[in-house]
């Protein structure tokens, strides 16, 4: 068996091509705060990639690039300035924050509304409540679109997430329940992990770890849904052993070109709807 590749860059492109005409209808372009604190490298990077898709399709991006010594007080003061800034629709807090900020706070500040990563607490209440309008998490709502795209029916089947961040691993079990998926959440104080995730007909690997997934922990014809961009000696390499899961599995996402991508576009998408309803009310 040798697995369907699970082309997340080609569907974020196909996303932001429609995105693109959307927009072009708009009385004025729907605007996104880019909070950057400190110089972390990959946050840098992170963040010129998403102002380039911004452009690309219409959303005017404002960076706020702040020193390393922001005081929790001066980045509430700005997130709250934005949250009145009617121009501004949604508003993304880059992480991680430097060690001396309270990160649970400094996403508590941003409006609900406005919290286009989907971080905000009322958001991810909503999300396990099942509530309409609320903004999910983006990589977590990426990955749902990639699962969409294998055009099998979730509902039912056993889904093993391995990382419970809240950024990936709990929302994106959340979203999964929604779809009523059976879910099991594994991390690093699960015992007998490899026999959990070969019952799994749905495998996200978010743990951080290059290639800890091997295929002794694939089940066969599963779809395995790669997370992980880790920087090694060898190039970028996902949490999961391509070579050996693609052998094995029925779908699955390269690294890089899988989830990635989808991460950003749906940060877009996420933004032109915050635009949306702001207008509508």
């Amino acid at each position: 068996m040798t697995a369907q590749l699970l082309n997340g860059k080609q569907l974020a492109a196909d996303i932001r091509s429609r995105l693109k005409e959307k927009i072009a209808g708009f009385a004025a372009a729907p605007g996104l705060a880019v909070i950057l604190v400190g110089n972390d490298p990959a946050s840098e990077i992170y963040i010129r990639a998403k102002q380039k898709a911004c452009a690309e399709i219409g959303i005017r991006a404002e960076a706020f690039h702040l020193p390393e010594n922001t005081s929790q007080a001066e980045l509430t003061h700005l997130i709250n300035r934005l949250n009145n800034t009617p121009e501004i629709n949604g508003i993304l807090v880059q992480l991680p924050l430097p060690r001396h900020l309270n990160e649970k706070e400094i996403l508590l500040a941003v409006a609900p509304e406005k919290d286009v990563d989907g971080f905000h607490p009322y958001n991810a209440g909503s999300i396990i409540q099942k509530r309409a309008g609320a903004f999910a998490p983006c990589t977590p709502k990426g990955i749902l679109r990639l699962l969409d795209t294998t055009g099998k029916d979730l509902n039912g089947l056993n889904a093993v997430v391995v990382g419970r961040s809240q950024i990936v691993g709990m929302p994106a079990a959340h979203l999964l329940l929604n779809r009523n998926c059976t879910v099991t959440i594994t991390h690093s104080h699960t015992q007998n992990l490899q026999k959990i995730c070969q019952t799994a007909d749905i495998l996200i690997a978010a743990l951080g770890k290059p290639e800890f997934i091997t295929g002794e922990y694939i089940k066969p014809g599963s779809i395995v849904i790669d997370v992980g961009i880790n920087r090694t000696e060898n190039g970028l390499k996902g949490d999961v052993n391509f070579a050996e899961a693609a052998k094995i599995a029925s779908y699955i996402t390269p690294v890089p070109g899988g989830v990635g991508p989808m991460t950003i576009a749906m940060l877009l998408e996420n933004t032109c709807e915050a635009f949306l309803k702001q207008h509508r009310s």
